[in-house]
């Protein structure tokens, strides 16, 4: 009998033992499948706010394209993932920053659309130059290389639309010279392609200063 007893009391500790694991288990798969919770809601509202950023970025696509609809339609600018493009051969000659009477009449024609569209959208212009892979011509003193040629007529272009009725506070230039070419630069044809100025609204820097926040 005593030794039954002594049995008894020994495997009492055993499944105390066994109970207090099964317990840590336990709690150890609750967290994790809280963790799991935490980490889905945090995708799903991940996504959300993806998905928002992209309908604000398509409604403003959108709201520029149909600003532009007049000057698209008679193929002079092209519109492509939110960039107004315009051949360098329109506005410049080559080698050359001084705008030509076309070129000039083009620009006027935007001012209204875009300057309709800035009234409805808290946002700035930034006017890009950008030029093929040649060297300047010698001979042109005014340029060392292909920034300062591309800075020219991004300032250039930027003045003319001032001038024309653009508010100076909400525009901007910006200078790449012969880098992010939109073809490989291989011939005439696709050399004249990426000598180009491009148009594209970017948004305040106070606003993303407050986003960030």
């Amino acid at each position: 009998m005593d030794e039954l007893h002594d049995s008894q009391a020994q495997a009492t500790p055993v499944w105390a033992i066994f109970s207090d694991l099964m317990a840590a288990l336990v709690g150890i798969f609750v967290l994790i499948t809280v963790w799991v919770i935490g980490i889905q809601l945090e995708l799903s509202q991940s996504l959300q706010q993806e998905k928002a950023r992209r309908q604000v970025e398509e409604q403003r696509r959108i709201a520029l394209e149909d600003a532009l609809r007049d000057p698209l339609s008679s193929g002079r600018i092209t519109f492509h993932n939110g960039r107004i493009g315009i051949s360098g051969s329109v506005l410049f000659a080559l080698n050359s920053d001084v705008l030509q009477p076309q070129g000039e009449k083009l620009l006027s024609s935007l001012v209204e659309p875009l300057r309709n569209y800035l009234s409805e959208h808290d946002e700035l212009l930034m006017v890009s130059g950008f030029t093929d892979d040649l060297a300047i011509q010698k001979g042109n003193s005014r340029y060392q290389d292909n920034w300062g040629l591309s800075a020219q007529r991004a300032l250039t272009v930027t003045r003319t639309l001032i001038a024309q009725g653009m508010p100076a506070d909400r525009i901007f230039a910006a200078a790449f010279g012969d880098n992010q070419p939109v073809v490989p630069n291989q011939s005439e044809a696709s050399r004249a392609q990426n000598r180009r100025v491009e148009i594209t609204t970017v948004p305040r820097q106070s606003n993303q200063a407050e986003n960030n926040e």
